[in-house]
This record gives C-alpha cells, structure tokens and sequence, in this order.
C-alpha cells in the first residue's frame, strides 16, 4: 500500500509543476494592469509605474517566474493586494468553507444517487429508471447558477422556508469555536443546537445546488454499472444457487459495481470544486471560489495562482484517496498494486 502511494505522488509532481506554469503564465497574459488598478483611476503615469516596480512586474517574465518559483519552495504564495493578507492566511481561513459546502453537495448526491442508480437497474422501463433519466438529463442540463438562483426564488422568496442567502450564518448566530472549521462539525462538538440550526439552514439551498449538478454523472454511472454486473455469470450463479435477493444485489453486484462510482466520484469532485465558483456567489458564501473572482476582477495575481493551486493539491489529494479506496473496494486491485 505505501508503494503504490509513493508511485502515485510521483506521478502527480509533473502534473503539479505544470499547473504552476500554467497558473503563473495565465494571470500573466490576462487582460488587466494590476499596477494600474491598484494606483486608481486619478493616478499618474508615474505613480503607476512605481507601484509596477514595487510590484516586481517591470522585471523580466523569466525572472519574476524565478521569484515566484523560489516563493513557493519556503511555502510563500505572496501576498494579496485586496485585502492585504498573505494568500496562505486567506486560503486557510476560507478554504473550510468551501470544504463544507462541497461535501454537503457530494454527500447528498450520494445519498440519492446511488439508491436511484441501483433501483433503476433493478427495474429497467419502470417509472424509477425514467425518473433516473429525467433527474439525470436536468443535471445536466440546468446551469448550476440558474439552479441556485430558482432555489432560492421559491424557497426563500416565494415559500419563505429558507433564509436569506448571505453566508454561513445569519445576522443573529455567532460562529461556533473553531476545531475543524465546518460550522455543522464544530457547533455539534460545542453543544450548540442554535447555531448548528443556524448553520445547517444557510448551508441548505448551496448544498442542494450542488448536490443537484452531481447527480446526474453519479446516477448514469451507477445504473450502467449495476446492469453490467448484474448480467455478469457470477450474480446469476448466486441467483441460481438460492441466494436471497438483498445479498445478490447487496454484496456481489453493487459492491463490484462501485469501482466505476469512485472513480466518478474523482470527476465529479473537479466538477464541484468549478461549479462552487458560480455557488459561492449566488449565495454570498464566504469560500475560496468568491475569494478568487474577487482577485481576477481586480487583477490580483497571488490570490489566482494561490486558488489554483490549492485546487489542484486538493484533486491529487482526491486521486490518491479514490487509488487507496480501490483495494479496500476490491482486494484484486490491492494485490495487482
């Protein structure tokens, strides 16, 4: 198991190295002059030119890539010129956030996706499989931001269930201590019911975008997988030697079935960590997404390169864990590793 741990960090450092080249020329190339913005619209061409100095951005592009290679390596992603804290601090502060969010949206896919995926196998032509076809179709076809923003016109406009979509808490709840940094997680260990109802209704509406965007990849994978195993020799050997129903379905086809689901779960976590962009703004939630469109639209160059960064460390983190997860799914994986 180490070994195939070893061999996969190594084969993500080339990844990595060219997602700091790509990220440290794009913001480059973009269009925009930071110095220009910073300096303000009444500034002089002096004035602009001595903060473009100050800034380093007068110096060659082989040598500013050097300093921000050089940066990285003592763990220095600069400093952002918005708010004036070190990207690392702000990363670490609205990363949870975004974390939660995210495995919010994950989690209540799952919780629906699977069960519709497995149950539209098992009923083929029913009005299961074509409810898992419908839901499936509208995932993917509805934009993630028209999602949030039709959730939250009925649910908050119209029916009034919902609160309003600014943030992590309400105007009344205080943040709960900080342990993990997930507000649901760490008011739960507090004892604090209030805030942990506080947390739980703003988080709602965002997770259930997401978990809708999700939806439609995880289903289709699941029903084709389980009608692949489904047809497979063994599970009609175990039908055939009086197995109940609930351990075919349970413990031989959906379990040989979730191999394709994890490796889903790996795309469907890049294509959350995209959409929480989009979400994060519909509802004014504090993370990583709305800290880096803040920083393009000023171009703010470290905060950039730091978001895309932080994404990519987080989807090789993923990759490992769904490489790990393969064994313990299937001990003939764990054995050819």
């Amino acid at each position: 198991m180490l070994r195939t741990l070893l061999d996969r960090l190594l084969t993500t450092l080339p990844a990595l190295a060219g997602v700091v080249v790509v990220s440290f020329l794009l913001t480059r190339v973009l269009p925009g002059d930071t110095a220009a913005y910073f300096a303000g619209p009444a500034a002089t061409p002096q004035a602009i030119a001595q903060i473009r100095t100050e800034l380093g951005l007068d110096r060659p592009l082989p040598e500013q890539f050097a300093r921000y290679v050089a940066d990285l390596a003592r763990g220095d992603l600069g400093r952002s010129l918005t708010t004036g804290q070190p990207v690392t601090a702000d990363l670490g502060a609205r990363l949870p956030a975004s974390a939660e969010l995210t495995l919010v949206g994950l989690v209540l896919s799952l919780l629906v996706a699977i069960p519709l995926g497995v149950a539209a196998a098992l009923k083929q032509g029913s009005l299961v499989d074509h409810a898992c076809r419908v839901v499936a179709t509208a995932g993917v076809s509805l934009p993630v931001f028209f999602t949030g923003l039709l959730l939250v016109y009925v649910f908050y406009f119209v029916l009034g269930w919902a609160p309003a979509p600014l943030g992590r808490l309400d105007a009344f709840a205080s943040p709960p201590p900080t342990r993990t940094g997930f507000f649901l997680v760490d008011s739960l260990a507090a004892g604090d019911a209030e805030t942990f109802r506080a947390a739980l209704g703003q988080i709602a509406l965002p997770g259930l975008t997401l978990a809708i965007f999700a939806l439609a990849p995880i289903a289709r994978i699941t029903r084709a997988a389980m009608l692949a195993v489904l047809a497979a020799d063994f599970v009609r050997t175990a039908r055939a030697a009086g197995l109940s129903r609930r351990r075919v379905v349970v413990t031989y086809a959906l379990r040989n079935a979730l191999l394709p689901v994890v490796t889903t779960l790996g795309m469907v976590f890049s294509f959350l960590l995209g959409a929480n962009v989009l979400v994060e703004k519909v509802f004014a939630w504090p993370g990583v997404g709305s800290y880096a469109v803040e920083a393009l639209i000023a171009s703010d160059f470290a905060p950039v390169q730091g978001f895309v960064l932080a994404m990519a460390l987080l989807y090789t983190v993923l990759n490992l864990t769904i490489d790990l997860a393969y064994g313990l799914i299937d001990p003939r994986v764990r054995g050819a590793a």
